[in-house]
């Protein structure tokens, strides 16, 4: 077991390990208030789409033990209120959607009941998205792992591992899983820019797991495929629309066009809670716009000219046809996507 864990629910508080300070430091935010919550996921002291749906649901519990009201109309009314500051913290991850809706629901189902009661069913249902969270990342990890063979040499962007997700991870919980099952291979990892989540988390979890990596600059990828060192390409995903289009992190469109000019396979690890069924394409995917300064500057020093402009777009979006697979808890669908996801479209059997 790793002896880390991204969040987790201490009586009546939230930990999660700030990701900012990673790989220097350690440390464990402590957060009794709903709003720290909402400032820890838009300042990405945790991200990852998993991760951020389990934090919504743990900042929505805080927010509703803050109310003070026993009136149950009043609690609902304050309730959906704290869900909907919670909701505009980022915009492209939908897990923190889906994750707010079924909080709301749980409200609504037990609302006949005492606001004492209520409050305990909500702090249950955010331990019970947690638990769930590492259950299906395990299964959607053993689906996975079929795919990585002795000796690749399987290419990763951003971070998707237990640092993403409430445990185990996503396609890093893929890499993960073929480890202990006895294969053998190394990992290429994408620095990431312009916040460095592969360069600072993903060799972090990898050199915790014993996996052996290479950093390298984005730019790199096309020279290793090229070169024919490059056996696989499995990534996370935010927001999956319902032909498969997928949005990840900036720069993964990119890896995708490089993949399939290449004849690499490319493969994208998410659970069905990251699609969005109510989208038909990658087109209705918004696409965060981060400040600036995330690009002009590293760690508070700039790195441009002042003044100089800059597009810091967090995500962007890979077409389906670029897809080999979407690796999820319930095996791996391959195209066509609309056909292969079909089963899971909520009113579908």
């Amino acid at each position: 077991m790793i002896p880390y864990c991204s969040i987790c629910w201490d009586v009546d508080k939230v930990k999660l390990l700030d990701q900012r300070r990673l790989p220097a430091e350690e440390l464990y935010l402590e957060i009794t208030d709903y709003h720290e919550v909402i400032d820890a996921i838009r300042t990405l002291a945790i991200r990852g789409a998993p991760a951020i749906g389990v934090a919504a649901a743990m900042g929505a519990a805080l927010g509703a033990l803050s109310l003070d009201t026993a009136d149950g109309k009043e609690f609902q009314s304050r309730f959906q209120v704290i869900c909907r500051e919670i909701a505009a913290a980022r915009p492209t991850a939908v897990n923190l959607f889906w994750a707010l809706d079924r909080v709301l629901l749980v409200a609504q189902a037990h609302k006949a009941e005492s606001v004492e009661a209520i409050k305990g069913h909500l702090v249950a249902e955010a331990q019970t998205m947690l638990k769930e969270d590492e259950t299906i990342n395990r299964r959607m990890a053993q689906a996975g792992q079929v795919l990585i063979r002795e000796g690749h040499r399987v290419l990763t962007h951003c971070n998707t591992g237990a640092l993403a997700t409430g445990a185990y991870g996503t396609a890093l919980g893929v890499l993960r899983a073929a480890w202990e099952a006895g294969k053998r291979f190394s990992v290429w990892v994408d620095e990431t820019r312009p916040l460095l989540q592969g360069a600072r988390l993903t060799t972090w979890e990898l050199g915790k797991l014993g996996i052996p990596y290479t950093l390298i600059p984005d730019g790199a990828a096309a020279t290793l495929m090229h070169q024919g060192k490059v056996d696989l390409v499995i990534l996370g995903a935010d927001r999956i629309a319902a032909n498969g289009d997928t949005a990840n992190k900036i720069g993964t469109y990119s890896v995708a066009v490089l993949a399939h000019h290449h004849g690499i396979p490319f493969y994208v690890a998410a659970p069905l809670s990251t699609f969005d069924f109510t989208i038909p394409d990658g087109n209705h995917i918004p696409v965060e716009e981060r400040a600036p300064e995330e690009v002009t500057h590293l760690w508070g020093q700039a790195v441009a000219p002042a003044g100089a402009q800059a597009l810091n777009l967090a995500f962007d979006v890979t077409p389906n046809e670029l897809i080999a697979g979407i690796i999820t808890e319930k095996g791996i669908m391959e195209p066509p996507f609309a056909s292969s996801l079909k089963p899971y479209r909520p009113g579908q059997s």
